[in-house]
């Protein structure tokens, strides 16, 4: 028997969590980030990625991509207060279009002699990461690709001499003539 909801009979649900990528369109002007970052942190929701830039310059338009993880049900909540906020004009749930391209880019560092030095080159050459700077002690490696490409490659290089990662967060866009 289904236990009516209330605040004295309180459901236990185990919703699992999903990643979604939204790309929201706001008004390009000072303090919207921080509006929309405060959003997630004042509802406890947690940022894996963010990704601000201005689109439309005679507009100004600045598109933030928001890679975030929680229950359907959570998903859709900060969707719809997204879309609430005033200089938000467009929220789209790219992961639930399932047309989308993402792609994030990381520079990895890495520190090697000898055999490691070489297995990193090997490496890299395999995910298609390119040599960006090179000392006789390290490379600079720039890879693109999807999250996990690039997780995958920064935990093959950690035994090689991982020294340090700079990643620019996950950028995404829809497939086809249509826009957002």
């Amino acid at each position: 028997m289904n236990q009516p909801a209330s605040a004295y009979f309180i459901e236990e649900r185990h919703d699992p969590n999903e990643t979604h990528t939204l790309a929201v369109l706001v008004q390009n002007e000072p303090g919207v980030l921080a509006r929309v970052i405060g959003l997630f942190s004042g509802r406890g929701y947690n940022i894996e990625s963010l990704t601000v830039s201005e689109t439309e310059a005679q507009k100004h338009l600045s598109r933030i991509t928001i890679v975030t993880t929680g229950t359907p049900m959570v998903i859709a909540q900060i969707k719809h207060q997204l879309d609430r906020m005033i200089p938000v004009y467009q929220v789209v749930d790219m992961t639930q279009t399932r047309r989308s391209i993402e792609r994030e880019l990381a520079m990895v560092k890495v520190r090697g002699q000898g055999e490691h030095r070489v297995e990193s080159l090997r490496l890299a050459d395999a995910f298609r990461a390119r040599v960006i700077d090179a000392t006789t002690e390290s490379f600079v490696f720039e890879i693109t690709g999807n999250t996990d490409k690039i997780n995958q490659f920064i935990d093959l290089m950690r035994p090689l001499g991982l020294v340090e990662v700079s990643r620019t967060g996950v950028a995404a866009i829809g497939r086809g003539p249509e826009g957002m």
